[in-house]
């Protein structure tokens, strides 16, 4: 049974949506130290709490093998990532988040929060930043 295509006036708050997220995303990339591709590779590993292969990374990310490696050998080299031999399969490494690379993560993400807390708190009225934290739990809801 083929969907109904969204009311207007939804499609028009999609946009509206998707133009204003683009913006603060943009905005905060303004402060940011790494690269985005390397900063979704360092997420991915943090995130799960483990180990890759180039070729696994480069699926999870939806690039090619050949761009993954170069984004891992940058990474190598900036530290940020380590490689050791993958147990059952000598052709492949592994690749792991340093803590170096943690920590840089992790002070990207404090930089962008200090950035939009700073935003809320000199833009926004108290009445706005309720609205505001409720509207969290909705993207939430849409994601």
């Amino acid at each position: 049974m083929p969907r109904e295509a969204p009311h207007p006036d939804t499609l028009e708050l999609a946009a509206d949506l998707r133009t204003a997220l683009g913006s603060l995303v943009r905005s905060l990339r303004d402060s940011d130290e790494l690269p985005p591709n390397q900063a979704a590779v360092l997420g991915l590993l943090v995130r799960d709490e483990r180990s890759y292969t180039v070729a696994e990374l480069a699926e999870r990310r939806r690039v090619r093998h050949q761009s993954m490696a170069r984004t891992v050998a940058l990474m190598s080299e900036a530290g940020l990532i380590a490689q050791q031999p993958h147990p059952t399969d000598g052709r492949k490494q592994l690749i792991a988040a340093t803590e170096a690379g943690h920590t840089a993560l992790l002070d990207q993400r404090a930089r962008r929060e200090h950035h939009i807390a700073t935003a809320i708190e000199s833009r926004l009225t108290t009445e706005e930043r309720a609205q505001l934290r409720a509207s969290v739990e909705l993207l939430h809801r849409l994601s």
